[in-house]
């Protein structure tokens, strides 16, 4: 079967993204955050601001950003046990906050940040696939509004950020390349992948997973260019929430 002639079970084309949503500053009390859907898929992402740098970075004139990953406890529909419950994280836990935090530091300049730590935690209201993807896109959101609150106290000389980051993520089910794949297709994949890119195509990272069938290098291509266009939607929606955001800022600070 060809992607052409699949048939998604929401109506989507083999190259639509699930309706993407993206609400900045959700959380007031944030120096930044985003709460971005995806389809069913819901995440709040909040930026934090601290005035100093783990021990082992001080005095370089630098800063540092980290991410922490969770899922509330009935995000899945059948209530996740939290963390701090089992005195632990899970390995899946640690693997896609670890993903979060090196996606959002490819794009960041440390020395214009100076000593100063952000801390992105990105909170899984509601999965339905994809959490990791839409918790990366939604943090650049959020980790861009906390730098423009810190451009416009006068703490930052100039702008830390590069470009964008975003990710999605894409398959192989029944044969046809898919973008941004929710559960029911994720969990039947044969080959299943998340891409994280820069808002300029350069690639981060790609996690990609065969199951049964290996991946073929022509699959792989098809799969990169189908997240190549879907990464350059989500750029246009990020840019979206920002601009918005900034008219805002812009109306309170002549009020």
């Amino acid at each position: 079967m060809s992607a052409s002639d699949t048939t998604r079970k929401d109506g989507r084309l083999p190259s639509q993204l699930r309706p993407i949503a993206i609400e900045p500053d959700f959380v007031a009390t944030a120096t930044g955050s985003a709460l971005i859907s995806a389809g069913l898929t819901r995440v709040i992402c909040t930026a934090s601001v601290e005035e100093s740098v783990p021990r082992w970075m001080a005095g370089r004139g630098t800063g540092w950003v980290t991410a922490e990953y969770g899922m509330l406890p009935a995000s899945t529909g059948q209530r996740k046990q939290r963390d701090a419950t089992r005195g632990r994280q899970d390995g899946r836990t640690v693997e896609i906050q670890r993903l979060i935090g090196r996606s959002l530091r490819a794009i960041v300049d440390f020395k214009a940040l100076g000593e100063r730590t952000v801390y992105l935690d990105c909170d899984v209201l509601q999965a339905d696939g994809g959490t990791r993807c839409a918790s990366i896109t939604g943090a650049y959101v959020a980790l861009a509004r906390a730098c423009q609150g810190l451009m416009r106290r006068g703490k930052l000389e100039r702008w830390p950020l590069s470009g964008s980051v975003a990710a999605v993520s894409c398959g192989i089910v029944d044969g046809a390349a898919l973008l941004d794949l929710d559960y029911s297709e994720d969990s039947k994949a044969e080959v299943d992948a998340n891409v994280v890119m820069t808002g300029d195509g350069g690639l981060v990272e790609v996690q990609a997973t065969a199951e049964r069938t290996p991946l073929s290098r022509a699959h792989l291509d098809e799969l990169l260019a189908l997240a190549a266009g879907g990464i350059d939607q989500l750029r246009a929606l990020q840019q979206q929430a920002l601009d918005a955001a900034a008219e805002v800022d812009a109306e309170e600070s002549t009020a």
